[in-house]
C-alpha cells in the first residue's frame, strides 16, 4: 500500500501493511487532549483512514507514561487555553474542539483498538471507550473524574461508557469519579484483556493482524452494522443487512475467501 500518510503535529502515525497505529506524542503534558493538537490529529487520521479502502484496522496508543490525561488541569485552574471565556465561548470551543474527537471516532469505518499503556483519565478514559476494543497494560489506570472537578463529561463520555459496560456500572464510575486499576477495569468490562507492559503492543498487533486478515470491505460493512444495531429497530435493521449482504456477495473479496475455504476443506 503506497498511500501517503497525513502530516500530524502532536501524534505519530505509522502504517504496517494494512494496519495504522496512531500514537499520542505529547508525553510532556501526559498526552492531554486540550491545549495540544491531538484532537486535530485524531480527526485528520480518521478522515484519512476512511478515504483509504485498504486500511483494515486503527490502533490508538500513547507515548510515555500515560495514554491520555484528558483536559489540561493547569489551564482549568488559570481559566486559560481551551477553558477561557464565558459560557458562549466555552460552548463553541467544546463543539469546535474536543467534541470533534467522538464524532470522528464514531464515524471511523474500520475497527479501532485502544492499546492503553498508562493512565486514561477524564477525556482520556472517554477516548478509550470510543474505541471498539480495549487492551490494557498492567500499569493502566482509569478514571471518569469529571465529578471530582465539578464538571460533566463534556466530550460525550456519558454516551459511550454506558454503551460499553452498561448503565449501572457507568453511573457508579461517573458519579464517584474514582480511579480503577487495570484488573478492575477488566472485571467491569472496560477492557477486554490486561497484559504486562512489554507485551501490550505485541498483543494488540496480534489481534489487529487477525482482524486485518479478513476481507476489508465486508469488515467495514460489519462495523457499520454493529453501530446501526444500537439505534435501529429490528425490521429496518434486517432490511439493511439484506442490502449489505448483497453488496458482499458481489464483492470479489467474497469469492476469493470462499475459494480459499474450499481449498482448505479439500486438504
Amino acid at each position: 500500500m503506497k498511500e501517503k500518510l497525513p502530516q500530524l503535529s502532536d501524534c505519530i502515525l505509522a502504517l504496517d501493511n494494512n494496519i495504522v497505529t496512531l500514537t499520542f506524542n505529547r508525553h510532556d503534558v501526559r498526552n492531554a487532549l486540550t491545549s495540544t493538537a491531538i484532537a486535530d490529529d485524531i480527526v485528520e487520521t480518521v478522515n484519512w483512514v476512511n478515504k483509504n479502502a485498504n486500511v483494515a484496522v486503527l490502533i490508538i496508543t500513547g507515548a510515555g507514561s500515560a495514554f491520555s490525561s484528558g483536559g489540561n488541569i493547569k489551564d482549568m485552574a488559570e481559566r486559560g487555553g481551551d477553558f477561557a471565556g464565558d459560557v458562549q465561548e466555552l460552548e463553541a470551543r467544546y463543539r469546535q474542539g474536543i467534541q470533534r474527537i467522538p464524532l470522528a471516532l464514531h464515524k471511523c469505518e474500520v475497527p479501532i483498538i485502544a492499546a492503553i499503556n498508562g493512565a486514561a483519565i477524564g477525556a482520556g478514559f472517554d477516548v478509550a471507550n470510543m474505541c471498539d476494543i480495549r487492551i490494557a497494560s498492567t500499569k493502566a489506570k482509569f478514571g471518569e473524574t469529571f465529578a471530582n472537578l465539578g464538571l460533566i463529561p463534556g466530550d460525550g463520555g456519558a454516551w459511550f461508557m454506558q454503551r460499553a459496560i452498561g448503565y449501572q456500572k457507568a453511573a457508579e464510575l461517573t458519579f464517584t469519579g474514582r480511579i480503577i486499576d487495570a484488573e478492575e477495569a477488566k472485571e467491569l468490562g472496560v477492557v477486554l484483556n490486561v497484559v504486562e507492559p512489554e507485551l501490550l503492543m505485541e498483543t494488540v498487533r496480534a489481534l489487529a493482524t487477525d482482524i486485518a486478515s479478513k476481507p476489508t470491505a465486508s469488515m467495514r460493512l460489519t462495523k457499520r452494522l454493529m453501530k446501526m444495531a444500537q439505534r435501529t429497530d429490528l425490521p429496518d435493521f434486517l432490511d439493511i443487512c439484506a442490502v449489505f449482504q448483497g453488496m458482499c456477495h458481489n464483492n470479489p473479496e467474497h469469492l476469493d475467501a470462499v475459494n480459499v475455504m474450499l481449498e482448505k476443506l479439500a486438504k
